[in-house]
């Protein structure tokens, strides 16, 4: 259970790239590493997965019960020599004034020696307060080191390294000096993916040999090792057991759709679902399948590639509105619509659903939401859901007969009232579903495909 917790006194610290470099380093050097990220996130996970050559696992306090964390984070362990985690904005940020679901809230709970990553940007004597007003704030907290990112030289470091010697008891765990191939291209959503940016391992393998050079792998390998584990109380691990296969879903899986968790993919394979990836963008036949799974991405970005292949698009409208079951979520959502905008360019989507896509500057939904199943839900659960959003596009003249499964009791989703299109037997939101105890989504959509295959079944 040897691990430790990568987080930053604020947001775009470079601890995404950080970790990744370590996680390429440690690979390299042999170690089996497990990644983990803090929060709901697609695309921090695919490139921590690439480095470590692991799946990577969410952990959320929104989403998930506390124990079931605990699960999941041993579950993830088994099998690993050094498990990193990842956290998001800030140690101390988190939703509520007491900070239960923060960075620090969830260090504390996994008993895990924190790694704080600091843009040293414009900072020398300025760095001491900080660090001490850290350790201040909580002292449960127990802050293992530092990492001096975005370093100016030799001299910057140097001084940087005096200052904190001379102030604090925390040891410097590497300086990371400013360079472009430290630098993950970014867009509206954040990173650009790892299955979408061009060389990606080619890059990782850059990062990690810079991070091996320029940190104390040694020196993090012995925190990690005395990470608290007498005092974690977890449940049993889940034995993963695949059930007997009973249904085929075909899941979008390329460059223009990939957010999905890895959890939720093993949920899906666990109740039943034997899953057959696809690419709207290449392929130009769906496979063979009892359902149709189109997760998020970013079909804005591919717009000439996805028009251009008539035949996917065919095929999908096709299989809809055959009543095939479908799940589509915020970028599946957006290429089962009439038309796609962006950048004062339109393309023509699937039109499956009678509404228009229009990307904007600003996020038009964004952070965690909470939904009422109304009685249009295809496979309902009878319980208020939690789960999140992230979409800077909007839907515009929407038919007004349209058909919601949900009433957003917090968020945005498609209008701010209503998310979840319901259209025969296709469920489509904005709203990112997370498989967990209190929404096993991945059950109830394997369940009501298995209705669907009945005859007489389809609605």
């Amino acid at each position: 259970m040897s691990h430790f917790y990568i987080s930053a006194a604020h947001k775009s610290s470079g601890k995404t790239s950080l970790s990744i470099g370590l996680c390429a380093a440690f690979h390299e050097k042999g170690l089996v590493v497990q990644p983990f990220k803090k929060g709901p996130d697609y695309i921090d996970p695919l490139w921590l997965a690439e480095a470590a050559r692991r799946d990577c696992f969410n952990l959320d306090f929104y989403t998930m019960a506390d124990a079931e964390l605990d699960a999941l984070f041993a579950r993830g362990m088994q099998g690993a020599d050094l498990g990193i985690i990842e956290g998001n904005k800030g140690l101390y940020d988190g939703l509520d004034l007491h900070g239960t679901n923060s960075n620090a809230a969830l260090a504390a709970r996994l008993d895990s020696p924190v790694v704080l990553v600091l843009d040293t940007q414009g900072m020398t004597r300025g760095i001491a307060p900080l660090i001490l007003g850290y350790q201040a704030f909580d002292s449960d907290i127990n802050i293992a080191g530092v990492i001096l990112n975005k370093v100016g030289g030799s001299r910057h470091e140097s001084k940087l390294r005096s200052v904190i010697e001379h102030y604090t008891d925390v040891p410097v765990l590497g300086a990371v000096q400013r360079s472009d191939d430290m630098h993950i291209s970014e867009r509206h959503l954040g990173l650009v993916p790892s299955n979408e940016a061009d060389a990606s391992s080619l890059q990782i393998r850059r990062m990690g040999s810079l991070v091996a050079d320029q940190v104390d792998l040694h020196a993090l390998s012995n925190i990690a090792a005395g990470s608290g584990n007498a005092n974690f109380q977890y449940e049993q691990p889940m034995v993963l057991q695949q059930a007997e296969p009973e249904v085929k879903i075909a899941y979008a899986k390329d460059s223009a759709f990939g957010f999905y968790y890895a959890s939720d993919i093993e949920a899906l394979q666990n109740s039943g679902a034997v899953l057959l990836p696809f690419s709207p963008l290449t392929d130009t036949d769906l496979p063979e399948a009892d359902a149709l799974l189109l997760g998020g991405g970013f079909p804005e970005t591919h717009l000439d590639q996805l028009v251009a292949n008539n035949q996917m698009r065919d095929q999908i409208r096709a299989f809809i509105e055959n009543g095939g079951p479908a799940y589509a979520e915020c970028g599946g959502l957006m290429y089962l619509c009439r038309n796609l905008t962006w950048k004062g360019k339109q393309g023509k989507m699937l039109g499956v659903i009678p509404a228009d896509v229009v990307m904007h500057e600003r996020p038009q939904g964004r952070g965690y939401v909470r939904l009422s199943e109304t009685g249009d839900h295809p496979w309902p659960s009878g319980h208020e859901i939690a789960a999140h959003e992230f979409h800077y596009s909007a839907l515009e003249n929407v038919a007004e007969d349209v058909r919601f499964a949900y009433r957003v009791e917090r968020g945005t989703g498609i209008d701010g009232t209503n998310d979840g299109i319901r259209y025969k037997n296709l469920l489509a939101s904005y709203a990112h579903l997370r498989d967990s105890r209190q929404n096993h989504w991945a059950t109830r959509f394997v369940d009501f495909v298995r209705q669907c295959k009945t005859p007489n079944e389809v609605m």
